[in-house]
C-alpha cells in the first residue's frame, strides 16, 4: 500500500472534492491557448503529409518505399512493432497497478489508457499496407468463404497478430471508454450549454451516481481489467514470434517474447512520463501530478531498464557461446561494430545504460532531466527495432544478396503522419476530455482524509 508519509502525498494544496472538478474541468471550460493552435498546426502539416505518402504507397506499391529483395521488412515492420510498444503503456500501467491496488496511479492512469488506444490505432495500418494490395486486406480475416482450399495458416504467428492485436484495441478502448463515465457524468452536470449536455449525457449512458452505478461500474472495470491484463503479455509475444519462428541469424532466439514484452513496458513508461510531465507543465497540474508520481515511474523505468540490459548481455552472451559463424558475425560484426554500431550503442545507452541515472534522488527531482531521459529511452527503443529488423536482413547467410537498406520519403511520410495522427488525438482528449480520472483522485483524497 501506497505509504504517503514516507512517499509523499499524492496531492497537494489541501484541495476539495468541489476544486478538484473544478481544476481538472477548466481546460475543458477555457479556450485553447496560441501553443494549443500552433501544435494543431503542426499535426495538420503531418497528417497532409501522410496522406501524400499513404496515397503514394496504394497507388504505386510498395516499390515506392526503400525495400528490396533481401531487407523486405523495413520502417513499416520497425514503426509497427514500436507503437505496438507504446500502446503498452496505458495497459500495463492501469491495469497491473489496478490489480495491485497502487493508489498513485490514479492521476496518471486516464492519459495512459489513452495513448494505448491511439498508439495501437497507428501501428495497426503499418502491416496492412505492407501487404501492397490494402484491398486484399480482408483475406488475413477468419471468416466463411467461398475459397475452397485457400485457407488462413493458423499456425502462423501474423495470422495472431491481427487477432490479439484487434481483441487488444477493442479491450483497450473499451477499458479507456468505461473508466470515464462517471467524470463524463460530471461535464454534463455542470455545463451549461446544450450541446454539451447532450453530448456528454449521451456518453454518459445515464448515469446518476447511486450505489448501484458504482457497484457495477468497478465490477466492470475489475472484469475487463483482469481479462486485458493477458493481452498485455500475449499481444507482444506474438509480435515476437514473426522473428524467432524464422531461421534468421539475430531472430532465431527463444528470449524474444518476454525481451519483446519488457521492451513494450519500458518504452511505455517512458512514453507516460513524458506526456504526464508535459501535462503538468502546460495545464500546471503540479498539485495532481506530483513529485511522488513522477519518482515512482521513474523507479519502475529503473527495474525495467536493468531486466533489459540483461537481455542485452544474454543476446550477446549466446551468441559467442553458441559460436556459431553466424550469430557471431551478426551481433559482433554487423551490430556491435560494423555498419550498423551508431544503432547499436544508442540502442544500448539510451535502454540500458541512460535510466540507471533514475538511482540518484536529485536526477529524480529534476524534471528538464527527466524529461531528456524519457525521450531518449523512446529513442533508443525505436533504434532496438531498427537494430533488430534491418541488421539481419541486409547481411544475411549469402553474401551475394548484401544490400543496404534506406528509407524513402514515404516510408518517412507514414511515419509522420502517424505522429500528426497521435499528437491531434491528444490535443482533442485535452481540450473535451478531463485528462485526469476525477473520480479516482477524489477516492484518494478520500483516503487520505481517512488517513
Amino acid at each position: 500500500m501506497y505509504n504517503t508519509e514516507i512517499r509523499g502525498p499524492l496531492i497537494t494544496g489541501d484541495k476539495t472534492l468541489h476544486q478538484i472538478t473544478e481544476d481538472i474541468c477548466q481546460p475543458i471550460d477555457k479556450k485553447p491557448r496560441y501553443w494549443w493552435y500552433a501544435v494543431l498546426f503542426f499535426c495538420i502539416v503531418s497528417l497532409v503529409y501522410g496522406a501524400w505518402a499513404l496515397r503514394i504507397t496504394i497507388g504505386e506499391g510498395i516499390g515506392s518505399w526503400g525495400l528490396n529483395n533481401s531487407v523486405s521488412w523495413g520502417w513499416s515492420i520497425i514503426n509497427f512493432v514500436w507503437w505496438i510498444g507504446i500502446g503498452h503503456a496505458g495497459t500495463a500501467f492501469s491495469i497491473f497497478l489496478l490489480i495491485l491496488e497502487q493508489k498513485w496511479r490514479t492521476s496518471i492512469n486516464r492519459a495512459a489508457e489513452l495513448m494505448t488506444v491511439v498508439a495501437v490505432i497507428c501501428a495497426v495500418h503499418f502491416p496492412i499496407l505492407h501487404i501492397g494490395r490494402i484491398w486484399n486486406g480482408f483475406y488475413i480475416l477468419p471468416y466463411p468463404n467461398d475459397r475452397g482450399p485457400l485457407w488462413l495458416n493458423f499456425n502462423s504467428p501474423l495470422f495472431w497478430d491481427v487477432i490479439a492485436i484487434l481483441t487488444y484495441l477493442t479491450a483497450s478502448s473499451l477499458f479507456w471508454y468505461v473508466g470515464m463515465i462517471p467524470d463524463l457524468a460530471s461535464i454534463r452536470d455542470r455545463t451549461t450549454s446544450k450541446i454539451k449536455k447532450a453530448i456528454y449525457g449521451f456518453f454518459s449512458l445515464g448515469w446518476v451516481g447511486s450505489s448501484k452505478d458504482w457497484f457495477r461500474f468497478e465490477k466492470l472495470g475489475w472484469v475487463i481489467g483482469g481479462l486485458t491484463a493477458a493481452l498485455v503479455v500475449s499481444v507482444h509475444s506474438i509480435v515476437a514470434l514473426d522473428f524467432a519462428t524464422s531461421v534468421l541469424p539475430g531472430w532465431h532466439t527463444t528470449i524474444f517474447p518476454p525481451y519483446f514484452v519488457v521492451g513494450a513496458i519500458l518504452s511505455g513508461f517512458a512514453m507516460v512520463l513524458t506526456l504526464m510531465i508535459i501535462i503538468r507543465k502546460v495545464y500546471k497540474f503540479n498539485d495532481y501530478i506530483t513529485d511522488s508520481h513522477l519518482n515512482a515511474i521513474c523507479k519502475i523505468l529503473v527495474f525495467i531498464s536493468l531486466i533489459m540490459g540483461i537481455a542485452y548481455s544474454t543476446e550477446i552472451f549466446v551468441a559467442w557461446y553458441s559460436d556459431n559463424e553466424y550469430e557471431m558475425f551478426t551481433f559482433f560484426h554487423n551490430r556491435v561494430t560494423g555498419d550498423y554500431n551508431k544503432a547499436f550503442w544508442v540502442m544500448l545507452i539510451s535502454n540500458a545504460i541512460l535510466p540507471q541515472l533514475f538511482w540518484f534522488k536529485k536526477i529524480r527531482k529534476k524534471l528538464t532531466i527527466v524529461f531528456i531521459i524519457s525521450i531518449c529511452i523512446n529513442i533508443g527503443m525505436w533504434f532496438e527495432r531498427y537494430v533488430i529488423v534491418i541488421t539481419s536482413l541486409t547481411k544475411d547467410f549469402f553474401p551475394s544478396s548484401w544490400t543496404d537498406y534506406k528509407p524513402t520519403s514515404v516510408e518517412i511520410g507514414l511515419f509522420a503522419g502517424t505522429f500528426g495522427f497521435f499528437i491531434l488525438c491528444l490535443l482533442l482528449f485535452f481540450k473535451y476530455l478531463p485528462m485526469i480520472a476525477m473520480h479516482e483522485v477524489k477516492g484518494v483524497l478520500k483516503y487520505k482524509l481517512d488517513k
